[in-house]
């Protein structure tokens, strides 16, 4: 199983910046975001299916592509902004990692509003 190797992957970065943190501690940020980069790739072709099965849902729903596109879009943000604060985090910089995440909640709102405006047509049509 895949994820036997990601988590062996992970532990051998612990222990290795555990090990640096002593020695080269400028190094740590390095290991950090070299393993995240690892996994990260180990995640794409699982990624790809993933939207590849939306993708296929949505020509059989008969439901207009840009929505599933929009869902696809605020997942990928909502990853790479926890994917980018963590690395702040693990450089001790908590208030990058703030703003980051600060901007990826405000860059999500802005994919979101086309979607919430359809849905309040649809209700303001059902409604009498």
């Amino acid at each position: 199983m895949e994820i036997f190797q990601i988590a062996g992957i992970g532990i051998i970065a612990t222990i290795l910046i555990i090990i640096l943190k002593q020695t080269r501690p400028e190094f740590t940020v390095l290991v950090s975001i070299v393993t995240g980069v690892i996994i990260f790739s180990y995640l794409l072709p699982k990624l790809a299916y993933v939207i590849d099965t939306i993708r296929n849902l949505s020509s059989r729903v008969n439901v207009d592509i840009s929505y599933f596109n929009t869902l696809i879009k605020i997942i990928g943000i909502a990853y790479l902004v926890e994917f980018a604060s963590q690395i702040c985090r693990d450089a001790d910089q908590d208030s990058i990692a703030m703003k980051i995440e600060l901007a990826g909640k405000v860059i999500i709102m802005v994919l979101a509003i086309p979607v919430l405006l359809t849905l309040l047509d649809l209700i303001v049509k059902i409604l009498p």
